[in-house]
């Protein structure tokens, strides 16, 4: 049986304050997310449900680990599976897009990554501590690579595959809104701002 101290320390700290400042900037701009994650393992989802009212701006997410759910879940064919070479950017924007049409979601964040202990192949998007990320919305998308640096260590880079994919949700809308305001007197003047 689990004490209150074990669900207070749930989410970590740096995923806890993650989910927080997206939840709070969803809040208040009335918007919602859905989440498509393979790596994380659900870990984006349930810290954005830990925030108060998640209700209002969660629309669901999904855990694809494998290949076949992706195909059941996330519009995949067979011949995605056949040319299946490790996460990439381009194949997580894909799962988001996928996603958010489904959920109807303002934003939708997906991830893809090798979490160890061991390399799932030989390339550099299959050692562990590689993740993709991605936010797609009504406007475009942000993608990256990210390498966590923490090794075989599965469960630190879960956690920081998670904390990665909610910091670009939070760089993207506020990029956007950088973009927004541009010309208007709030933004900031003479600064390069590129989404």
């Amino acid at each position: 049986m689990s004490s209150s101290t074990d669900a207070a320390s749930f989410p970590p700290p740096a995923l806890r304050s993650a989910a927080e400042e997206v939840a709070s900037l969803l809040r208040a701009r009335n918007e919602t997310i859905s989440v498509a994650e393979t790596a994380a393992g659900g870990l984006v989802s349930a810290a954005l449900l830990a925030c108060p009212g998640a209700s209002r701006i969660y629309r669901g997410g999904l855990t694809l680990y494998t290949l076949d759910s992706r195909v059941a879940f996330a519009g995949w064919t067979k011949a995605d599976i056949e040319g299946y070479d490790g996460p990439t950017p381009k194949l997580v924007a894909g799962l988001a897009r996928s996603v958010r049409a489904t959920l109807g979601s303002t934003w939708a964040v997906g991830e893809s990554g090798t979490a160890g202990p061991t390399a799932s192949g030989k390339t550099p998007n299959r050692q562990p501590g590689y993740v993709a990320l991605a936010v797609v919305g009504e406007k475009g998308e942000l993608s990256r690579d990210f390498e966590t640096g923490l090794g075989a260590d599965r469960n630190a880079n879960m956690v920081a595959f998670a904390v990665e994919a909610l910091y670009l949700v939070k760089e993207f809308i506020n990029a956007g809104e950088d973009e927004a305001n541009k010309g208007d007197g709030h933004g900031d003047q003479g600064a390069d701002s590129k989404i």
